[in-house]
């Protein structure tokens, strides 16, 4: 009984909370790029990495749809 105890121990703390920890970062870092995104899109001077990124973006849908049709 002392083994399976530990072994749960051990994935509960290194999987559940190791992969909920890895998830909660990355979610964070998601998160904190759209809300920079939306307010690069509200401002009347659009930084150039915002005008790259929105280029690059038309691109990818006029490549995708004339591959579509």
């Amino acid at each position: 009984m002392g083994g399976f105890y530990n072994i749960m121990l051990g994935y509960f703390f290194g999987f559940a909370l190791g992969v909920g920890s890895a998830l909660a970062v990355i979610y964070t870092i998601y998160t904190g790029g759209y809300k920079k995104a939306v307010e690069h899109s509200l401002l009347e001077q659009k930084p150039k990495r915002y005008l790259d990124a929105v280029a690059s973006a038309r691109q990818r849908m006029e490549k995708t749809q004339t591959r579509d049709n």
